[in-house]
């Protein structure tokens, strides 16, 4: 029974996602969740954690997977804020604050969240992990000044606060897993870890997702009620973005790459640092920018766990290796 519960979240991500949603949502106009916010990066490294251990740290540093990465930055600073300004000025051209929220989400690539999805549809972490780091430190770097160009308005961003973030969520559990992997051969037989310890792995990164998940959203879902006669322009003009998104990548990724490297690019462009970009939206552009990152959020983890479902299914990457943990079809 236990192990059962253990495993259900992460092998049914698309019910165990909008259950999550649901109850974050609705616990959050009754209860002030505000309190849950101190406990997200807390959650975020038990999320990366456990896909850390068994990465190898050279193949972290090195040069490597050069290909998949500068794919990668290609569609995260050149395509993806194109579009995020084209579909801005199409749909929300009226509210210039909604299109900033837009512009902010585009503009951050990557989160925590991309090496945990490139571990569950066994991608190639290692090229996710390199993704995380270099599009965090560029997006930083570069967003003040493509906010400039497509809103009119310079808004700094806090670079030391971008350090910490990348050594909390990346760097430290990187080090830690690979501490872990080095006591636990000392235990047991590689076999061992790849047969019975690895497949334990995703499902705990997963519980933590949800736990992400959960705190993010009912701290927000008042902001969500209070402008309802806004919620369909934002949705449909986010809806385009990770549909175009997505569809962008994986085409890319089918020419280019192979299958691990593929499903790293899917997730190391289309999931966007919200976390940030919603920091960012509310103090230089109000709630309203915010609440267009609010309803990204929902969006974007819902069409992750979606996606993933889709891949396997249809065959977007080729088979699905044999000890995949990716989602079970319904």
């Amino acid at each position: 029974m236990g192990k059962t519960a253990l495993f259900w979240p992460s092998k049914n991500p698309v019910l165990s996602i909008p259950i999550t949603l649901a109850l974050g949502f609705t616990a959050g106009l009754f209860v002030d969740t505000s309190s849950l916010g101190n406990f997200i990066l807390i959650c975020t490294f038990l999320m990366i954690y456990p896909t850390m251990i068994g990465v190898k740290l050279k193949e972290a540093f090195d040069f490597s997977h050069a290909k998949v990465v500068g794919i990668s930055l290609i569609i995260n600073f050149l395509l993806i804020p194109l579009l995020a300004w084209g579909l801005g000025t199409t749909f929300l051209s009226g509210d210039p604050s909604m299109m900033a929220g837009l512009a902010i989400a585009g503009l951050l690539p990557t989160s925590g969240m991309t090496i945990s999805w490139t571990m569950m549809f066994k991608g190639n972490v290692p090229a996710a992990i390199k993704m995380t780091a270099l599009s965090l430190i560029i997006g930083s770097i570069l967003a003040p000044f493509y906010l400039l160009i497509m809103v009119g308005k310079y808004v700094p961003i806090d670079l030391m606060k971008t350090f910490t973030t990348i050594a909390v969520i990346v760097f430290l559990p990187l080090v830690l897993g690979h501490v872990t992997f080095l006591q636990l051969k000392k235990k047991y037989s590689q076999e061992h870890f790849q047969k019975v310890i690895k497949p334990y792995l995703p499902a705990v990164s997963f519980w933590a997702m949800l736990a992400i998940i959960f705190a993010s959203i009912s701290m927000k879902s008042k902001m969500v009620l209070a402008r309802p006669d806004l919620l369909g322009g934002i949705l449909l003009a986010l809806a385009v973005f990770y549909l175009i998104n997505f569809t962008l990548s994986t085409v890319i990724a089918r020419l280019f790459l192979n299958r691990a490297d593929g499903v790293a690019l899917i997730y190391g462009t289309v999931m966007r640092n919200l976390s940030i970009a919603l920091g960012l939206a509310i103090t230089a552009f109000g709630p309203q920018a915010a609440l267009v990152v609010t309803l990204a959020f929902i969006l974007q983890v819902q069409a992750a766990a979606w996606y993933g479902k889709m891949a396997d299914r249809f065959g977007f990457f080729g088979k699905t290796p044999s000890d995949s943990l990716a989602v079970k079809q319904a």
